[in-house]
């Protein structure tokens, strides 16, 4: 008898399938002596479309809402009916006895494969592997200790009650809305809080009213500081205060009233969760959270470089107490090598800092493997990202860093000054960093006033009397509050929390996608259809509160203290209450997107959309459905043969103009700047018969240009 091995991914199937000797290649599956081992490819079976349940639901129509099934169907997906197909037969084998559940240890990964399981009706006996790394250590340690697949019963109620959710709110609300306003309009009980949030922050950004302010600092000769009111405050906002201040103070005499030094000791960061890896990829890289998801499952997955992303740990397991030095050892090469040898050759400091099991959910935090890496093999964005990942791994092992911290307060005539000063002692952790002791919050907590930097001062000491030479007057405006970047995105996300470590990242990009925010450098911007439609749905759904406490619930469930009907009822209720609010609405929705130009099918007014190859217009009316490229882009070129305008675009090869009358094209490289098509192909002939070359073609043409200038 056989043992079926369920994994998630093909790639994932294969690493598996090697280190338990199933040599047998089929196309959905590999077999071994014991082991057969097949895999998803991500969901095979998902909930059931509203069509399903009954046909007149494939027509959106405002009177059928809300669909609310008592009991949720499940549906094969079509994309992926073949895979299923070949797992169900498996499943179905006489000699396959036992399933072992191998897809990913979280939430999501334990969903597809129960709807699988139940979809294909599997009755036998089955076993969960858990592992937190795809390297053949971990997978042979795995399957030495497995776990009955029974204990995770509780795990997939919490999964499937957040997909129901997630299918009653979005699905009820969204054509509620599509179907009262006549917009493709998506809401959902978690993107549409996120949206809240940044609109919100638009909000307070338009209604802010900046103010003149003045900063006055006093130059005593060795050392400045600023002047600061009796509430700490140093913003003047009266002008005539600054220059009353100004003559009051110059070239008087004051007197050090207070120099207060202390001791400062700062602990090492704790180790990466995914979370706080994406706010600092986010931060240093601008890299989105998608983004970084998607490395990072390459560095985990492909690689096997780091432990399992989707973790909203920052702490390690007692037991993984004896790998350390392993991880170590495998990370100290190239750049980290000065900085891992020398923890080698003395026992570690583990604190509570690094290791509590308390602190550990379904996953420790995201750290190195055993695995030896070759950095050369890393792309620019692997490297970056496993360069965080290292470096915070690493730095869990150094001392505090440690410095003398001196603020001193001075006062002339009444007024108060005050500076502070740092004085390095120890970097400690930081020299993992190349002893860098800035904040990477700074920036983020910056308000009007400039921080108190890391002066140098000299040796000062309470009484000694000092002269303010002069005052220095610098002029500010107050300013608003900052644009979410994907990074403070995330953290107020956390902060309420709005979704998990595994799906914020795919909400921003649900936000982007549907056109509702999109992203201008590294700051997000609500579009005017996001502005309009968190003004069409529900005070509740709006606010992140009502969502977080539904999160909160799912977590109980999963932890055995939750029940899932109550929690279902309560969406059901929800659902309800939304979808009247939506037709109850007297509200009205406008296109903010409307381009001047006109369908040529239907004749409607069409609409702008963004798309990743452009600009596209579209024409909104469901029965028409008629789409073409964006308004075109003209250069200010005239084509060489009939003097017409010529049209900007884009190639693999780079960016060319094209005629708008002939069609002939010029390059814009600047190897080869505006030469047409036909000068190009005369020049290669040219070329290619005195140089006999196997190069391409623009290598050729690009020694062809070269040839040309010298006049050869």
């Amino acid at each position: 008898m056989k043992v079926l091995v369920l994994a998630e991914k093909p790639s994932v199937a294969r690493e598996i399938a090697r280190v338990l000797g199933c040599g047998n290649k089929q196309k959905s599956y590999m077999e071994g002596p014991k082991y057969v081992v097949t895999w998803a490819l991500g969901h095979l079976v998902g909930l059931a479309e509203p069509e399903d349940y009954n046909n007149k639901y494939a027509t959106w129509a405002l009177e059928d809402l809300p669909i609310l099934p008592e009991k949720a169907k499940l549906k094969v997906l079509r994309e992926t009916s073949q895979q299923y197909k070949a797992v169900q037969q498996l499943m179905k084998r006489q000699d396959i006895e036992e399933l072992i559940v191998a897809t990913d240890a979280a939430r999501e990964g334990e969903l597809l494969a129960r709807w699988i399981m139940n979809m294909a009706g599997w009755k036998k006996p089955f076993r969960r592997l858990w592992i937190s790394s795809q390297t053949d250590k971990a997978i042979k340690e795995g399957f030495a200790s497995l776990r009955p697949g029974r204990d995770f019963d509780r795990l997939y109620e919490s999964a499937r009650c957040r997909a129901e959710a997630d299918w009653m709110i979005g699905l009820n609300v969204t054509r509620a809305l599509t179907c009262k306003f006549g917009a493709p309009l998506s809401a959902g009980r978690v993107q549409t809080p996120t949206l809240g949030m940044i609109m919100d922050r638009e909000n307070e950004i338009t209604g802010f009213r900046s103010q003149e302010f003045d900063l006055l600092t006093g130059d005593f000769g060795n050392f400045q500081a600023g002047w600061r009111a009796q509430g700490g405050d140093g913003r003047i906002f009266e002008r005539e205060k600054t220059a009353i201040l100004k003559d009051k103070l110059t070239g008087r005499s004051g007197r050090i009233t207070k120099v207060q030094k202390s001791e400062k000791s700062e602990p090492h960061a704790l180790a990466y969760d995914l979370t706080e890896l994406q706010r600092d990829a986010n931060r240093k890289f601008g890299f989105s959270a998608k983004q970084t998801s998607s490395v990072l499952q390459k560095l985990y997955e492909q690689h096997k470089l780091v432990t399992y992303p989707r973790t909203d740990s920052r702490y390690l397991t007692a037991d993984m107490t004896g790998t350390l030095k392993e991880r170590l050892d495998s990370v100290a090469v190239g750049p980290y090598a000065a900085l891992a040898r020398p923890l080698l050759r003395k026992p570690l400091p583990v604190t509570k800092r690094i290791v509590d099991d308390s602190k550990v959910s379904d996953h420790h935090a995201i750290i190195p493997t055993e695995q030896t890496v070759l950095l050369n093999l890393l792309s620019a964005e692997e490297r970056k990202l496993y360069d965080l990942i290292v470096r915070r791994f690493i730095s869990l092992f150094y001392p505090p860093a440690r410095y003398d911290a001196v603020a001193v307060t001075v006062t002339v005539d009444g007024e108060s000054f005050y500076v502070k000063g740092t004085t390095v002692k120890d970097a400690g952790w930081r020299e993992v960093y190349g002893g860098d002791m800035s904040s990477d919050d700074d920036e983020e907590n910056a308000g009007d006033e400039p921080a108190a930097g890391s002066v140098k001062l000299p040796e000062l000491r309470e009484g000694d009397s000092v002269k303010l030479a002069r005052c220095i007057i610098k002029p500010g405006r107050t300013q608003p509050p900052k644009r979410y970047n994907e990074a403070t995105l995330l953290t107020q996300m956390e902060k309420h929390g709005l979704g998990t470590p595994a799906t914020r990242a795919d909400i921003i990009e649900k936000l982007v996608s549907s056109d509702t925010i999109e992203r201008q450098g590294n700051l997000l911007h609500p579009t005017g259809k996001g502005k309009q439609l968190i003004e069409l749905v529900s005070g509740q759904l709006r606010t992140p509160e009502l969502t977080a406490r539904w999160e909160a619930e799912l977590e109980r469930i999963a932890r055995g203290q939750g029940r899932p009907e109550p929690f279902l009822q309560g969406i059901r209720s929800m659902a309800q209450e939304l979808v009247s609010g939506v037709k109850n609405s007297g509200a009205e929705y406008k296109p903010h997107n409307v381009s001047n130009s006109h369908c040529p099918e239907c004749g409607t007014r069409m609409l702008e959309k963004k798309t990743k190859r452009g600009k596209l217009l579209v024409c909104p009316k469901e029965d028409c459905g008629y789409t073409r490229a964006g308004e075109k882009q003209l250069s200010n070129r005239r084509c060489p043969q009939c003097h017409k305008k010529m049209e900007m675009k884009e190639g693999k090869a780079g960016k060319y103009v094209q005629c708008l009358g002939c069609g002939i094209t010029e390059t814009l490289d600047k190897d080869h700047k505006h030469i047409n098509k036909r000068e190009q192909q005369k020049l290669v002939q040219q070329y290619s018969k005195t140089e006999s070359s196997g190069s391409n073609l623009g290598d050729l043409l690009k020694a062809a240009m070269e040839a040309k200038q010298k006049g050869e």
